[in-house]
């Protein structure tokens, strides 16, 4: 059995989060992942706080589990979210696109866990606070930072006391069992839930992931580094990528270009017009089952190979 000190602070079973893809992570892909022994989070993204209120009314009549809300730290809303998160007393917090120091006080009912990209963000939320840290390499879909995970990991390791958690490139036992050798406590995984059963994006989002090879991801907004992403490459990808470096685009037409590409893709499957959000290890990811099979093949074949690790040593 594979136990951390994540798993006593949270309560749950098996140290496997379930990412927050915004417009992807709903409650009843959170719910699932809860009722399989993990954290399942639901993205708050952009919304309002009637639509996360909504969301949060219903994980609670499908599981009795642990769960996390997902905050991005740049929705117009975040200040009407974060206090109706508090006043909700909702377990697990999970925090991306900003810092979240000014949220630790009025969210002191919760566990607060953000996203870090860097040993001085994994510092300065310990500082403030958080109950562990996501530390999240650029393999990842999604906005990325400059490290991978296997750079970062270690590092933050060594960098805080608190709990670590490691995210991208992570899709089976193998990657679970190294992150752990690395020093962390427990994963983060977003990309191979998107084809979970119970997940609701669109089926063709599904099958770009699905049919994806280990070179099918690209990063656009490189040249503005606050906004690089990592996605499956298509028609939108490659135009975005085409345009961001011509010398008279700028930052906020970088901006402007990807604007409601996500949903285009999570809800409507527009495969050409869609920003397909998707990590490196999509070549890996060629099968649907359901959360619960996801969430146990990863952590058994985790503690298979970890068991098994002595036959390197003679």
């Amino acid at each position: 059995m594979i136990r951390s000190r994540i798993c006593e602070q949270l309560g749950i079973e098996k140290p496997i989060f379930q990412g927050g893809m915004a417009w992807i992570a709903d409650a009843k892909l959170a719910a699932a992942v809860s009722n399989a022994g993990g954290l399942g989070i639901i993205s708050a993204m952009n919304a309002d706080v009637e639509y996360v209120a909504g969301q949060i009314d219903l994980i609670h009549q499908l599981t009795d589990q642990p769960f996390g809300i997902n905050v991005m730290l740049m929705s117009p809303h975040v200040k009407e979210v974060a206090q109706l998160l508090a006043e909700k007393r909702v377990p697990v917090i999970t925090t991306g696109a900003g810092s979240c120091t000014q949220y630790i006080e009025l969210w002191k009912d919760s566990k607060v866990i953000p996203v870090v990209a860097s040993v001085a963000m994994a510092k300065s939320a310990q500082r403030a606070g958080a109950a562990a840290v996501i530390a999240e390499g650029q393999e990842s879909g999604g906005h990325i930072g400059e490290l991978t995970t296997m750079a970062l990991v270690p590092q933050v390791c060594d960098a805080v006391t608190i709990p670590v958690l490691a995210a991208g490139g992570i899709a089976d036992g193998r990657g679970m069992a190294a992150a752990m050798m690395l020093g962390a406590e427990g994963i983060q995984m977003g990309t191979r839930f998107l084809v979970a059963e119970e997940c609701g994006v669109h089926p063709v989002y599904k099958e770009m992931v699905l049919k994806a090879s280990d070179i099918s991801t690209i990063v656009t907004g490189r040249r503005f580094q606050a906004s690089s992403c990592r996605g499956i490459k298509n028609k939108f990808s490659r135009n975005f990528a085409k345009i961001e470096y011509d010398p008279a685009t700028t930052a906020e037409d970088v901006a402007q270009l990807g604007a409601g590409a996500l949903r285009k893709a999570a809800v409507e499957g527009n495969k050409d017009e869609g920003s397909f959000l998707a990590g490196q290890i999509s070549g890996m990811v060629n099968t649907q089952m359901s959360a619960k099979a996801i969430v146990d093949e990863v952590y058994n074949d985790c503690e298979r190979i970890l068991r098994g690790a002595s036959q390197w040593v003679k």
